[in-house]
């Protein structure tokens, strides 16, 4: 279950957006808290039993809240034990998997309703009344698939499916979601090893995956862009860590990020490195939903710059320690461990400190259950 704690989401030097805009280059519509890849089904399945409803939108949410309990209890009775959303928290889940997967849903097109969850609860009524007044001709077939909320191609639903649920898929059900991944994100990485089967590959990181060699061409370059953007900026969070532990004056802290630092500069390709250019990365990774402002690039340049330049240090006063406390200090503000110390005493000594992987560990899961299916 480690794998899918959100270790990447903790964004303490504003990387997000370049982090995002890689993986979502890579592997579109996942998230770093999706678990088990059936609720790419399961979350289908649970919503069209709500579509015969005539009660009103806050009583339809009331209603799929109940059946995504139901599904949790289901795969509890099935079987299952891990990757279950709502396990332990029951009914008082806060974060239910529809909101986990409703835009990786759309990201492959097996939703084709364009709004939120509140939306298609709003516009139920709407949708069935326009259905019932559509007669079936080559004229108003376009209008029909209008009023679609899930690609028909949808697998049928399990009989059993809030009695008893696993979450191994079927065949059909497999090539099904690689079928929209193939026809919604054709250039994806993601739907590349879907399709050719990489849930075999056991590694920590999309670089080292046995096929890497194989990827194609655009995805591979991404790929050894996002390796060497992890490596390089992982010193800045390390750093990042043994400023504020320095500041706390906690010994066993400092001595860990001492010797973490020790370790990334001891495994830092510099040849690489001095010939990684930034102007290609920016232009690999741009991606239409995530806008990467120009701080942040100014931020990796300079952080870069001080790399080539052998400036980091682990000293408090160099410039990658004031660099790394400016750029904290910029985006939290009056928030920043740095300047506040009521927030600083509260950190617990460790912030975005693990390299980027970009969602592999979720990617890599849902190429298992593909490469499992039954």
């Amino acid at each position: 279950m480690a794998l899918f704690q959100e270790r990447e989401t903790r964004d303490e030097l504003g990387l997000g957006s370049i982090r995002d805009s890689i993986a979502d280059h890579l592997f579109p519509g996942t998230s770093t808290i999706q678990t088990r890849l059936r609720y790419m089904l399961f979350i289908p399945w649970l919503f069209q039993m709500l579509e015969g409803s005539t009660t009103g939108p806050d009583q339809l949410a009331t209603d799929a809240r109940a059946l995504e309990n139901r599904l949790a209890n289901a795969l509890k009775a099935g079987g299952e034990s891990n990757g279950i959303i709502g396990r332990d928290a029951g009914a008082d889940l806060q974060r239910l998997p529809s909101s986990v997967y409703w835009a990786g849903l759309g990201t492959w097109g097996i939703r084709l309703f364009p709004g939120s969850t509140d939306s298609l609860f709003s516009s139920m009524r709407h949708l069935q009344r326009s259905r019932s007044l559509i007669r079936e001709s080559e004229e108003v077939a376009s209008e029909a698939q209008a009023l679609q909320i899930w690609t028909p191609s949808l697998p049928p639903r399990p009989k059993e499916l809030l009695e008893s649920a696993r979450f191994q898929l079927t065949l059909d059900e497999a090539q099904f979601i690689i079928d929209r991944l193939v026809a919604h994100q054709p250039h994806s990485l993601l739907a590349f090893l879907a399709r050719r089967g990489g849930g075999e590959a056991d590694c920590d990181t999309i670089w080292e995956h046995p096929y890497l060699a194989d990827f194609p061409d655009g995805a591979r370059t991404l790929v050894e862009h996002g390796a060497m953007f992890s490596s390089v900026m992982q010193g800045a969070s390390l750093l990042y860590n043994l400023l504020l532990s320095q500041l706390r004056e906690k010994s066993d802290w400092i001595e860990k990020y001492q010797s973490r630092l020790a370790d990334w500069r001891a495994v830092l390709d510099m040849p690489a490195i001095r010939a990684w250019s930034l102007d290609a990365f920016w232009q690999a990774i741009d991606h239409p939903a995530h806008r990467i402002r120009p701080a942040a690039k100014r931020f990796v340049s300079e952080w870069l710059a001080l790399l080539l330049s052998d400036g980091v240090g682990d000293g408090r006063l160099t410039p990658a320690a004031r660099l790394v406390q400016d750029r904290e200090r910029r985006l939290k503000t009056n928030q920043s461990r740095f300047a506040n110390r009521a927030v600083r005493d509260r950190w617990t000594g460790a912030s975005g400190v693990e390299a980027l992987t970009f969602r592999w560990a979720q990617a890599k899961s849902h190429l298992r259950d593909l490469a499992n299916a039954e």
